[in-house]
């Protein structure tokens, strides 16, 4: 699995970590843009990695089919493309990401340790490649990047995180059950806590941050001013400044 890219400047890795329906992957990027940094949107990986599995007819309870098959498939980014696009055995993948299938096996098949030490090893390779980057999942600031210069635990309650969650399906035109989707993420947040590998944690010395009654705008603020003031100095020049 290689990992094309290398920047100038002082190396700073943002993480963003927390339960499913946050909007950790949309803030994140955002945040990325904002700050000059790029953006590692592991979620997505592991929907690729589901959609791969569903698609070639992969058994999802077998761990070491299932790892096998996401390391030959060289999941990758397209870093031209804005956003970045993620590949797949040489193709995008991009519409199949978001699909009620796919949402449902993926906290399964993430916690499975043979998956996730493929995914892990490649997350560690895009970091070393491309090292001025915000980076967002369930396990960045606690397993993947331990040592990273900024931490954030972004969260909010279960029914703030289904009607969001509810209205991405809506606008990809599927109909959903909102009521159905909280509980789903409450199902969804007891296994991720407890799994064995790689479980939802708020990573040692991440920041918390709640964002059941925050706007996307004022959540974006509030991740920007923990990074302007956490990074080392210097880490952020010629950055702009949002806050005037």
């Amino acid at each position: 699995m290689s990992v094309a890219g290398s920047h100038s400047g002082q190396p700073l890795i943002v993480t963003i970590d927390g339960p499913a329906g946050t909007g950790k992957s949309t803030v994140g990027r955002e945040l990325a843009r904002r700050l000059g940094l790029e953006f590692l949107d592991t979620g997505a990986m592991y929907r690729g990695a589901t959609a791969l599995v569903l698609d070639r007819g992969i058994d999802p309870e077998n761990d070491h089919a299932v790892a096998a098959a996401v390391a030959a498939a060289k999941l990758r980014f397209d870093w031209t493309a804005d956003p970045p696009t993620l590949i797949c055995h040489e193709k995008p993948l991009t519409d199949r990401l978001r699909q009620t299938d796919v949402a449902d096996l993926i906290s399964a098949l993430a916690a499975q340790a043979q998956l996730r030490a493929v995914m892990v090893e490649l997350q560690r390779a895009i970091g070393r490649a491309h090292p001025r980057l915000v980076t967002e999942g369930r396990d960045q600031g606690s397993v993947v990047f331990p040592d990273a210069q900024v931490k954030i635990y972004l969260h909010a309650s279960p029914r703030v995180r289904a009607e969001r969650r509810a209205g991405q399906f809506e606008s990809a035109g599927q109909v959903v059950d909102v009521n159905e989707i909280e509980q789903e993420l409450i199902r969804r947040d007891e296994r991720d806590a407890n799994r064995a590998v790689g479980p939802l944690v708020r990573p040692d010395g991440a920041i918390d941050v709640d964002t059941s009654e925050l706007t996307f705008d004022e959540s974006l603020d509030v991740l920007e001013s923990i990074v302007r003031d956490q990074a080392p100095h210097g880490a952020l020049e010629g950055a702009a400044n949002r806050h005037g």
